[in-house]
């Protein structure tokens, strides 16, 4: 594969993954929330917080950090489990009647499941990114960069990358305390019931 095409690509996974972990997800909370349909809110408010670590690995990369070639499929594998993990969500949503939201929210389902399936199977030749420096300064590591130093450049003009890769590794930390608790104290106490998520 050529540079330009492994470019292309990057380029179009990042357009998707601001369309189906960005966009669709905030307009379905919002007409959730319109329609007071609490199960659906309870799973997207749920999904924000497991897709946090999108945007933190946005950060890695902008600091050039390598465990951000980690935490990105790490991320893509936790969304998809976390949309379907929870036993008591998942049989309320069932049992709503059909409507267009539930349409909408089904249909995104599936596709962002699909979506983050796909990007984790064609991420994990990237993986060795995090694993070597030499291998981290190459063009076929770097190219993944190129969309978080534009969003850098777009929100944080000012800032430097070193800084915002310190304000990753923080929300990496804060993001691994609070999965670490989930899994050993809630979930042993609740199992997969959302309630109080």
């Amino acid at each position: 594969m050529t540079q330009e095409t492994l470019r292309s690509l990057v380029w179009l996974d990042y357009r998707l993954a601001v369309l189906f972990t960005v966009i669709l997800p905030l307009i379905l909370l919002v007409w959730a929330a319109v329609k007071q349909s609490e199960a659906l809110q309870r799973l997207l408010i749920i999904y924000w917080r497991v897709a946090s670590l999108l945007a933190i690995t946005v950060y890695l990369l902008i600091g050039n950090l390598p465990i951000a070639f980690i935490t990105g499929p790490s991320a893509r594998v936790l969304i998809a489990l976390g949309l379907w993990f929870w036993v008591d969500l998942n049989e309320e949503i069932e049992e709503l009647k059909s409507s267009p939201l539930k349409l909408a929210f089904t249909s995104w389902r599936w596709a962002i499941t699909t979506y983050c399936v796909l990007g984790t199977l064609a991420s994990l030749p990237f993986l060795q990114c995090a694993f070597s420096s030499t291998t981290l300064a190459t063009p076929f590591c770097q190219v993944w960069r190129e969309p978080p130093l534009l969003f850098r450049d777009i929100l944080h003009a000012g800032l430097k990358p070193g800084f915002l890769g310190f304000l990753g590794i923080v929300g990496l930390v804060i993001y691994v305390l609070y999965l670490g608790y989930f899994v050993l104290v809630r979930l042993g106490r609740q199992g997969r019931t959302a309630i109080d998520q």
